[in-house]
């Protein structure tokens, strides 16, 4: 196991010791703590997910998505196979539609108002003090919306204009873009090093909140020159601990090994702080799971090569008589790896295209010819539900 698995089971066993069940806007409560932060040193490892399998090639272009293309068009994640927008994008006719989390009898009938996102003041984005209002089409009555998507429900409907239709609305990319964050940083990074103590970039804006479909979660950093050394400090609002942190973690990271090259510095640590980190409770399976096998390999650490080359190979045998979609394989598929990354352990790694100088031609396609995590074993996917 990474270090990063480490210090992330050990918040996750947190959450679910001491954690509290609280209420939010998904309809599916999380347990939740206040805070928690991490600090990865890079020059010891890259802070890589191994307890369950990462989605890399997603992970960093939704990363170069922000950062490099500037971009809110969920489109251009479609194209490359990343799909992990498509439930908060805006449908073609302007209305972003949110849906039950978990629909019982569907109606293909069942319709809901249609609300205004800029019917509250800038000062209340949320509508807190503020009651949103309904729009109004163009012949005066309430707009209407019924479910885009066989199965599931509409819950609510908020309307963004056809000016926005594919997008996440100005969030994200929108922002990098609008304020020219990355150029920005690259400039006073290479020119300004020690003496610019100003190296913040915010993605959250007061003026966008209304029509951001999802306001930003990890929402700020900041950037220290020391010497020849970067290093990044990152805060985030709210954070999905199972699905949302090794994502989050593994893309800072990465940003700060790409800028530190463009720049000629030595990328060095982050300090990565969080508000709000939780689990729903449709993923509390999945995390026990996860702490499972944080166990097990501790627990098989301790045995000779001798005797875990027997057991791999009982395992491998046993397995084979058994439903590929049962708990008791998935268990025994994940202890099968487990004795593996015991048996031959390596250490999984960024890597980066020494030969690119300039942020903007890393490649992002599909392929991401540029950006790779190499060395990489995991103990098995765990699949679950992503809160909308």
């Amino acid at each position: 196991m990474t270090e990063f698995d480490r210090e992330y089971l050990k918040l996750v066993k947190k959450i679910l010791d001491e954690g509290i069940e609280v209420e939010n806007r998904t309809g599916i409560n999380t347990i939740k703590i206040p805070e928690y932060s991490f600090k990865f040193d890079l020059r010891n490892e890259d802070p890589i997910l191994t307890t369950k399998q990462f989605f890399a090639r997603q992970a960093i272009t939704e990363m170069l998505w922000i950062w490099q293309m500037g971009s809110n068009d969920v489109r251009e994640l479609q194209e490359r196979n990343v799909h992990i927008w498509d439930e908060w994008m805006v449908d073609e006719d302007g209305i972003y539609r949110i849906y039950e989390p978990n629909t019982i009898n569907f109606d293909a009938d069942k319709e809901v108002d249609v609300i205004d996102p800029l019917s509250v003041p800038v000062s209340d984005p949320f509508g807190l003090k503020n009651k949103f209002k309904n729009k109004l089409d163009d012949n005066g009555n309430v707009m209407k919306a019924k479910s885009k998507i066989d199965g599931k429900n509409i819950k609510a409907a908020k309307w963004y204009g056809k000016d926005y239709a594919y997008t996440i609305g100005t969030a994200y990319g929108f922002i990098v873009n609008r304020y020219n964050h990355t150029e920005m940083l690259i400039e006073s990074i290479k020119n300004y090093a020690t003496t610019d103590r100003r190296k913040v970039k915010s993605l959250w804006q007061d003026e966008f909140l209304r029509t951001a479909v999802l306001p930003s979660c990890v929402w700020s950093t900041e950037w220290n020159v020391t010497g020849n050394e970067l290093s990044l400090m990152v805060h985030q609002r709210s954070c999905d601990v199972p699905l949302g942190l090794p994502f989050n973690v593994t893309q800072y990271a990465c940003l700060l090994k790409m800028i530190a090259q463009v720049t000629g510095l030595t990328p060095t640590t982050i300090s990565y702080s969080i508000n709000d980190p939780h689990i729903y409770v449709n993923e509390i399976d999945g995390m026990k799971e996860q702490l499972r096998r944080g166990k097990k390999y501790d627990e098989l650490s301790k045995l000779g090569s001798e005797e875990l080359i027997s057991m791999k190979d009982n395992l491998e045998k046993e397995i084979l008589v058994l439903d590929k979609n049962s708990k008791e394989y998935q268990v025994m598929d994940s202890d099968i790896r487990v004795i593996d990354m015991i048996l031959d352990p390596v250490k999984p790694k960024l890597w980066i295209n020494p030969d690119i100088d300039n942020f903007f031609k890393f490649d992002n396609s599909k392929e991401l010819m540029d950006i790779k995590v190499v060395n990489y074993k995991h103990m098995g996917k765990i699949s679950m539900d992503v809160a909308q």
